[in-house]
């Protein structure tokens, strides 16, 4: 038992080793054309800024939508801008990966002694993933102001939006391994979990409101944070928790049963 406990604290340490790693390379190769950086960095915090700005004008004629408020639709953008930046600018590689699979661009990946998912999804970074980041730390203590329980409760629920977006979208692009090219399917995924994300849990009903928190969890993204900030429930905050943790070993179950089939793919090709 001390020997399994040992070997998954090695596996812990190594892989968040190679997160950091990839983080600074990443970033100091984004760095090496600031001006680039910037106008990518600043011009989605410009983009995301322009429908805070749809949504208040919206408020100004309504009072509430879904019974969400100002401040909560506000909250949704924050905790789901802020999922999205800190995913995507640590595994800015994920919405390729389709791509990858059909290609047989994972080989090179497979040669090196690291994580094979890790490793893919982390060598690239999003640049403009930092405006949205950006946006979601400045949008979040604007409209709740400072605290340090709430900025605890913030960066707590930004890092499992973050595994939750990872998680979904990995299974979902790992598909291609069994089904090739459904860069349709992942890019659809990928766009619900979006675009739910950020409007009220009750303007949606029946199947839609049960996928938000099953298939496609986009409600445990912003929608139970929002809860949790302005009502705190263990409940919630366990099954929130549970949610993130499940997708993110799902994602890895679905990549390496996949690998196996991409491996013996790869053999047949060489031996013919």
């Amino acid at each position: 038992m001390l020997m399994v406990v040992k070997k998954m604290k090695k596996n812990i340490s190594g892989n968040l080793g190679l997160l950091g790693g990839y983080f600074k390379l990443n970033l100091s190769s984004a760095m090496e054309y600031r001006t680039s950086f910037l106008i990518q960095t600043f011009g989605m915090f410009l983009n995301n800024l322009s429908f805070a700005f749809f949504w208040w004008l919206l408020f100004e004629r309504f009072s509430s939508i879904g019974g969400y408020g100002f401040r909560d639709v506000m909250l949704l953008w924050a905790f789901s801008s802020a999922g999205f930046g800190i995913c995507f600018i640590l595994f800015g590689n994920i919405t390729r990966l389709v791509e990858m699979i059909i290609k047989g661009e994972l080989d090179s990946y497979l040669l090196q002694p690291k994580n094979v998912l890790l490793n893919t999804i982390a060598s690239k970074t999003n640049i403009s993933a930092w405006g949205d980041l950006l946006y979601g730390v400045i949008l979040f203590f604007l409209v709740e102001g400072f605290s340090f329980m709430g900025a605890g409760l913030f960066i707590y629920f930004s890092i499992t939006a973050a595994m939750i977006f990872a998680g979904v979208l990995v299974t979902a692009n790992a598909l291609a391994f069994w089904f090739g090219n459904i860069s349709s399917l992942a890019g659809l995924a990928f766009e619900f979990l979006i675009t739910t994300s950020i409007y009220p849990a009750d303007i949606f009903q029946g199947v839609i409101k049960f996928m938000l928190f099953t298939v496609l969890p986009a409600g445990f993204i912003s929608m139970v944070p929002v809860r949790l900030v302005s009502d705190f429930d263990a409940k919630w905050f366990f099954l929130l928790t549970l949610a993130a943790v499940l997708w993110v070993i799902l994602a890895f179950v679905v990549f390496f049963a996949g690998l196996k089939k991409y491996e013996s793919g790869n053999l047949m090709v060489q031996k013919m």
